[in-house]
Formats: C-alpha cells, sequence, structure tokens
C-alpha cells in the first residue's frame, strides 16, 4: 500500500528529487523533531488504539493528498518493519511536518515551537476572567431616580404652560406639586419596605468591625507596645546599681559640709511607668527621685499659689524652729526667693546646685563603673539632669542604651515630695524657680496595688492605658504644627492615668475582665472626650473626698483644694484635641497600619544572650 500510494505521488505531481547520498542516519524528515522515537512506536500493546489515531486537541490537521504530494517523500521511504508497524506509526511523522511547516512558515525544514505542559500551547490555556457582577444601591438610586423624574414633570409643565398661556401654567403647577409630592413619597415607601424586608446586616458588620478592631489592638500591643519581663528586669536591676553608686557618691562627697548646705539623704524613690507596670514600647527611660536634705532646724512650709494668680503649683516657705537667726542667711542667700517679704525656697536655685553637684561627683562613678557601662550627664535649663547608661561588654545583656531622669525632690512626709515644675508648666505672675509642684507617685503606686487586688486577675485596666497611649503617639506623627507639641501635653500620661484612676472607681471592676477590652477602652476614650469638652480633669488626689478607705490619704492631699490639670489649655485646644481623639478611635486600625512602617518604629532590643542559651542548651544536650 505505501509503494503503490507513492507511485500515485509521482504520477501526479513529480516525485522529489532523492539525495546523492541515498537514505542514510543522517538525513531527517521534517518535522522529525517531534516524531515519535522507536519506542514510542510499538503499536496499540504500548499505547491504546484510541491513542494512536486520535491526533491531540491543539495539532494541526491531517494533509490531504496535495499537500502530501508537495512535500518531501523522505518520511514515506521507510522499509522493513518501520513500514509494517501500520498506519498509526505514519500518522505521526505527517503530523509532525505539518506542525514544522506552521512553525516555520512553509520551508518545511523547520521546527516546530515548543510544546506547553500536556503538549498544548507553550504558555498554557488562557484563563477566562469572571464577568464583574454589579448590584444597585438602592439608596443612591431612589433619590436620582426621583430627581430625573422631578426635572421630567418640570420639563413637561414649562412646556406645556408656553403653549397653552399663563393660565394653563398656574393650572398646571398643582399637579406638578402632586407629582413630586407622589414621587417623594414613593422613593421613602420602596427604602422602608426594602430596609425591613429582611434582617438589617448591621449587627454583623458591627460585630465584624468590633472583631477587626480587636485583632489589630492585640497585633499593635503584642508587636509594639508590650515589654519583655525579662529585658525590663534586666534594665531596672541595671539602672538601680548605677544610680545607687552616684547617690553613695554624691552623699559622701559634700562641697559645703555644715548648717548652711544642702545636702542628699542618702536614697532615691523610683517612679514612673517603668516602675507601675504600664511603660509601652523599650526600658530605655526611667525616672529617679533623689531627696533633698535640708539645713537642720528648718522645715518647709508648702502652700498653695493659686492665691497668686498660678492653678497646680505651690511654694515652699522655710520655718526655723528657733526664728530665723542670722546664721541661715547665707543658705536664704544662695538658695531661696524673696515672696510678700518672706524667703521661699527656690526651685531653680536648687535645681542648679544639685546638677553642678552630681557633674562633680561623676568622675569618680565613672573611674568605677568603667568595666561595666559609660555613664554621661546631660542638663537643660530648668529641666533635671538626665544621666545617659552606655552597657560595656556583657554586663548588660540586652545591650540597651538607658536615659535616666535625676529629679531633685523636697521631703514633706507621708511619701509627698516637691519637685521644680516643667519649663510649660503653668504660669503666673510669679517667677517660675519660686513655684514647686507636688509629686504623689508613691500614692499612685499605692492605689495601682490595691486596684490590682480587688480587680480580676485578668484585668486589662493596664493593658488599656498602654494601647491608649501608643495610639496618643502614633497619632501625634501625623500632626502639624503648633498643634502636634500641645497634643502630647494636652493627652500627658499623667492625664491618661488621671482618667483612668477615675473610670475605675466609677463602676464595677469586674467589668475590665480581659474579654471586654475593646468596650472598656472606648468607655476610656468617651470619658477623656468629654472632659476635653468641658475643659474640666481634676487632680485625683488633691482634694478628692471620694476616695476608698483603704487608700489612705495624708492630711495635706485631704485638705488641698481642687485643681484642673486642664486649665492651663484654652478652649480652642481642648476641641481640638477631643475631635482627634475620638477620630484616632474611629480610625484606629488604618492608624496602626500607616504609622506602623519600619521608618516610624523604634529599632527592637537586642536578643539576651542569656535567654539564646537557655534556648541552644536543650538542642546541643
Amino acid at each position: 500500500a505505501p509503494s503503490g500510494r507513492r507511485r500515485r505521488r509521482e504520477g501526479a505531481g513529480g516525485a522529489a528529487p532523492r539525495p546523492a547520498g541515498g537514505p542514510g542516519p543522517s538525513v531527517r524528515p521534517p518535522g522529525a523533531d517531534n516524531a515519535p522515537g522507536p519506542h514510542a512506536a510499538a503499536g496499540p500493546a504500548a499505547r491504546g488504539i484510541s491513542s494512536e489515531l486520535t491526533p491531540p486537541a491543539d495539532a494541526a490537521p491531517l494533509p490531504s493528498e496535495e499537500e502530501g504530494s508537495q512535500r518531501s517523500g523522505s518520511g514515506s521511504r521507510r522499509q522493513g518493519g518501520r513500514a509494517a508497524t501500520g498506519r498509526g506509526a505514519a500518522v505521526r511523522p505527517a503530523l509532525g511536518a505539518a506542525g514544522a511547516e506552521e512553525g516555520g512558515g512553509g520551508g518545511g525544514g523547520g521546527r516546530s515551537s515548543p510544546a506547553g505542559p500536556g503538549g498544548g500551547h507553550p504558555r498554557g490555556p488562557t484563563p477566562r476572567r469572571a464577568l464583574p457582577v454589579y448590584t444597585l444601591n438602592l439608596r443612591l438610586v431612589w433619590p436620582l431616580v426621583t430627581g430625573f423624574c422631578t426635572a421630567l414633570l418640570c420639563l413637561y409643565q414649562a412646556l406645556r404652560g408656553g403653549a397653552a398661556g399663563e393660565g394653563a401654567a398656574e393650572a398646571g403647577s398643582v399637579p406638578l406639586l402632586k407629582g413630586s409630592a407622589l414621587l417623594l413619597l414613593g422613593c421613602l415607601l420602596a427604602r422602608c419596605c426594602g430596609g425591613g424586608g429582611g434582617p438589617r446586616p448591621g449587627g454583623v458588620r458591627a460585630a465584624a468591625a468590633g472583631g477587626s478592631l480587636r485583632s489589630a489592638l492585640e497585633s499593635f500591643y503584642g508587636r509594639q507596645l508590650r515589654l519583655s519581663p525579662h529585658v525590663l528586669g534586666h534594665s531596672k536591676a541595671h539602672v538601680g546599681r548605677v544610680v545607687a553608686e552616684l547617690v553613695r557618691a554624691a552623699k559622701a562627697q559634700g562641697l559645703q559640709p555644715g548648717p548652711l548646705a544642702l545636702s542628699l539623704r542618702g536614697d532615691f524613690v523610683r517612679i514612673g511607668s517603668a516602675y507601675e507596670q504600664h511603660k509601652v514600647r523599650s526600658p530605655d527611660c526611667f525616672d529617679i527621685l533623689v531627696p533633698l536634705r535640708l539645713p537642720p532646724h528648718l522645715e518647709p512650709q508648702p502652700r498653695s499659689a493659686e492665691g497668686l494668680g498660678t492653678c497646680g503649683a505651690f511654694v515652699c516657705g522655710l520655718r526655723a524652729r528657733a526664728g530665723w537667726p542670722r546664721r541661715y542667711r547665707p543658705f536664704a542667700e544662695g538658695f531661696c526667693v524673696e515672696l510678700q517679704g518672706r524667703s521661699h525656697l527656690s526651685s531653680g536655685l536648687v535645681l542648679r546646685w544639685f546638677q553642678g553637684h552630681l557633674q562633680r561627683c561623676l568622675g569618680a562613678v565613672r573611674y568605677r563603673l568603667q568595666d561595666r557601662c559609660r555613664i554621661s550627664l546631660s542638663a537643660c535649663p530648668g529641666r533635671p539632669p538626665t544621666l545617659h547608661i552606655v552597657p560595656c561588654s556583657d554586663y548588660v545583656c540586652c545591650h540597651i542604651s538607658m536615659a535616666v531622669r535625676l529629679i531633685p525632690a523636697i521631703p514633706l512626709g507621708d511619701a509627698l515630695y516637691l519637685t521644680a515644675l516643667p519649663p510649660e508648666g503653668p504660669q503666673g505672675p510669679l517667677a517660675p524657680e519660686a513655684l514647686w509642684g507636688l509629686n504623689a507617685s508613691r500614692q499612685e503606686q499605692r492605689l495601682l496595688s490595691w486596684l490590682k487586688e480587688q480587680a480580676p486577675a485578668s484585668s486589662c485596666h493596664l493593658k488599656c492605658l498602654q494601647i491608649l497611649k501608643g495610639l496618643r503617639d502614633l497619632r501625634g506623627q501625623g500632626l502639624e504644627e503648633p498643634f502636634s507639641s500641645q497634643w502630647g501635653r494636652v493627652l500627658s500620661s499623667y492625664v491618661l492615668k488621671t482618667a483612668l484612676f477615675s473610670l475605675l472607681l466609677q463602676g464595677p471592676l469586674e467589668a475590665w475582665d480581659e474579654r471586654f477590652l475593646v468596650e472598656r477602652l472606648e468607655d476610656l476614650v468617651l470619658y477623656l472626650r468629654d472632659c476635653l469638652r468641658k475643659q474640666v480633669l481634676m487632680h485625683f488626689f488633691l482634694g478628692n473626698a471620694s476616695l476608698p478607705e483603704a487608700v489612705a490619704l495624708p492630711r495635706f492631699l485631704k485638705e488641698a483644694a481642687p485643681v484642673n490639670l486642664l486649665a492651663a489649655f484654652d478652649g480652642a485646644t481642648l476641641d481640638l484635641a477631643a475631635f482627634q481623639l475620638i477620630n484616632t478611635w474611629f480610625q484606629a486600625p488604618h492608624i496602626i497600619r500607616m504609622y506602623s512602617s519600619p521608618r516610624y518604629l523604634r529599632p527592637a532590643p537586642t536578643p539576651c544572650r542569656h535567654v539564646a542559651e537557655a534556648r541552644q542548651e536543650p538542642l546541643e544536650e
């Protein structure tokens, strides 16, 4: 059969010229690259008959007799067992030749395009795009339909009135109003019927929004706010050792020993968020009170400066037990100012002496601690000095550079202290150097300890304070001056803590369980918003008669006049702060995503070497 077909092709169109060397192993027919090998042409025993005879779906069609006569006949000159393998073996070279002719542009000798996976197109099947499905928003459709129909009625009445005269226009005004009213009524009825036809998705959306807010707040707290107890403990211990060395050296090295000099009492008081378990981000800033000792036979007499035009500040008078002898005049000239004919202790002069005294004692302490850390002291006018600690070698395994604010304090008894007011504090007609602020940090720590005992074990009141402080810091990065600096002062950590104390004592402490984190945080935001709008947030300890009996307060605090913490700010600033606060709460997930990029985040502290070694010990065993 193959020989007869070859003779018919040569008679019709002439046979292709035979190569000079004859058919050899180096001569390959067109399309031989796609032709199956000798093992693939084993017949139906190796592959099914249907697979032998059925071409692939994406293969070229079988060539006709005329197309076969125009192609090279080298593929038909097979002999012996190759010709006896049947029709299936003859189909595949023809398919390969056709594929080569399409890929090579009819040259006959080109290779076919490489097949993709499964023998299809090299790039695979083109995926079908799903057609977008649009749904009508009834809240927009019905007003548009009503307005369009009203416009058509107006146009119709205008054209009708112009043709029929003024009388017809006046007569047609009543149907116009009736038609508009009917359209409006139909719009309202359709919206009401459409809204009440089934369960409204508001509850589901609110629940989903609450879940997303809870997850965003939890992620924000875990990644950026929460401190490692191990790192915090190491940092506090190291700060305690360094400050103890400095205070001991400053106490022993008095410049003016005797009755006319200030001196250090020899101890220090740890205060601030790091010691109250609500510090955020990194344990790199600490506050330490350094109590001072007045000369013998001198006692402080604090009184409120509210009558002198300043709210929330105090002046510190001095009283000598045996009168004001002449020998105390040098001390008064060096540390006191005259107010209303009396000598009062000056916060500015005391702060200046404290800075110089610590600076002179720093050399001996630096030499003693040179193997542990490098320390330096910086001071700004009107502010307490800051001790900078940079760890050396592996003494502090967490390798965190720390800044410790050393605040000189005049003890009043009952764990109360007078400290210098910051420069941005409340100002009045008095000189800032004559004013003091009252520090009740020890009373706050006692209150927090009592709340911890009364609240559930899984209480979230400190977590709410930390999250709110974190949101305040993130929102402050997107504000512009001058309000950006006012934002941090209005919502200072002390203001946030005071609002939390007030809210905790208003309701049952069982409501502050961890399960109600979002609800309690929202209550705190709303309470702060109301305080800012009313421009009133009273000091929690001064003049507060509603404290629980378990929290014992000194007599001085009970008899003091109430102090409004927001009295130093104008109404416009407080209104803008209230608006930004509630806006921050509503957009909390968006603000967290926006300002959580690496350029806004602080570098994470280096993991502790001892923790890493502890984790590797089981692996080594």
